[in-house]
């Protein structure tokens, strides 16, 4: 059985990957708006992701026969300045999810909710690779603002969708 301050933190988390899902459509939303439909695909993937991030996250604490409480969200950014702010957003939310992983572990560590540690591996690593992602797309929309074809080539050549990890948690309803 999970820890009880674990399964706390991880419902709040629940609503955190929700609301980066919502956050990733408007931003697609936008980017396909300036006719940027390569770096739209990209978030329009994103939000999937993040979505699946949530689900993988109401298996496990189904799995554990704990409970699943589903937190409200705010409503996402829908508005940007220029094609750099939502990249901008993108990654301060992926550093803020970042540290908030890394909370949830400590959490399980300090309960000696080792299976809940486990479970959190992947998502370290993960967060890791969006990190990564989002810091070099930044500099790229920063170097290239003023040509929106130059960001949407490297979006093309860049990132592809990747296969199904076989190591990700499962997903619930999938």
């Amino acid at each position: 059985m999970a820890a009880d301050a674990f399964i706390d933190q991880l419902n709040l988390q629940i609503g955190h990957e929700f609301a980066a899902h919502q956050q990733y459509i408007a931003i697609a939303i936008y980017y396909d708006e300036q006719t940027m439909q390569q770096t739209a695909q990209l978030f329009f993937d994103q939000a999937v992701e993040e979505r699946h991030h949530a689900m993988m996250m109401v298996r496990y604490l189904l799995d554990a026969d704990a409970r699943v409480e589903i937190p409200g969200i705010v409503a996402p950014v829908t508005s940007f300045v220029d094609v750099i702010a939502p990249v901008a957003l993108a990654l301060e939310q992926e550093k803020r999810v970042t540290q908030q992983i890394n909370e949830l572990t400590a959490v399980a560590r300090r309960e000696n909710d080792f299976a809940s540690d486990q479970f959190m591996q992947w998502f370290i690593k993960e967060q890791v690779e969006e990190v990564s992602t989002m810091s070099d797309l930044l500099a790229v929309v920063r170097r290239s603002a003023h040509d929106v074809e130059q960001i949407e080539d490297y979006v093309q050549r860049e990132t592809s969708p990747e296969g199904v990890d076989p190591t990700a948690p499962r997903i619930a309803g999938v």
